[in-house]
């Protein structure tokens, strides 16, 4: 089962400790903003999160959202695919992915898991996304830099942007600036969905 309420938060064998997919994007948001030369208090002033919480989740004890991920990424100047993590041993900046390869996040708390499909630090990123049944982004809308567009592959998916609602299913596809706010959900409650999206972010 993909999504999990908050009190069902999974456990990644040890106790009580941060799971693993929590602990893999703290520690990548912390490399990524030490690199940049950012204190913690600078990255909490400039998107309006707190300290602490910023450093829970970089210790992997806060499983941050969607709507602070893309915040985050954006102040950093890098787009949603380097929070990736992918197996030991592939290729940095290859052409091809194999199936094995895929680099994974898990936003349990969401309902979402996104598969990335390619590789490098290109300002494009392709990825296969899940939605478990019922699961989305929530009621505030995403708001953040470049643009993207996807397909429906399986299922449905309920997209808002701006005061525009769609619903989409198999064969539907879209596009949109991601600066517009968004948001988008799983209608159905027995049935995930599954979209290819495409997020394009300008190069810093």
């Amino acid at each position: 089962m993909i999504m999990k309420q908050a009190a069902d938060r999974p456990r990644n064998g040890q106790g009580d400790g941060p799971i693993a997919a929590d602990l893999a994007v703290g520690q990548r948001l912390r490399a990524l903003r030490q690199a940049r030369g950012l204190s913690l208090k600078a990255v909490a002033a400039a998107t309006g999160l707190s300290i602490g919480y910023l450093s829970q989740v970089e210790r992997g004890l806060s499983s941050p959202s969607l709507r602070v991920l893309t915040g985050v990424a954006d102040l950093l100047g890098i787009g949603l695919g380097a929070l990736f993590g992918g197996p030991d041993g592939a290729p940095a900046d290859g052409i091809v992915t194999r199936a094995g390869e895929r680099a994974a996040l898990t936003l349990w708390r969401a309902g979402i898991t996104k598969q990335l499909l390619t590789q490098g630090d290109g300002s494009l990123s392709l990825f296969l996304m899940q939605l478990a049944p019922s699961a989305g982004t929530g009621d505030e809308a995403l708001i953040h830099d470049g643009e993207e567009a996807g397909l429906v592959m399986e299922g449905a998916l309920v997209l808002t942007v701006e005061g525009t609602t769609a619903e989409l299913g198999p064969g539907d596809s879209f596009r949109f600036a991601s600066r517009r706010p968004h948001r988008y959900r799983n209608p159905s409650a027995d049935r995930p969905a599954l979209v290819l999206w495409v997020n394009a972010v300008p190069r810093t």
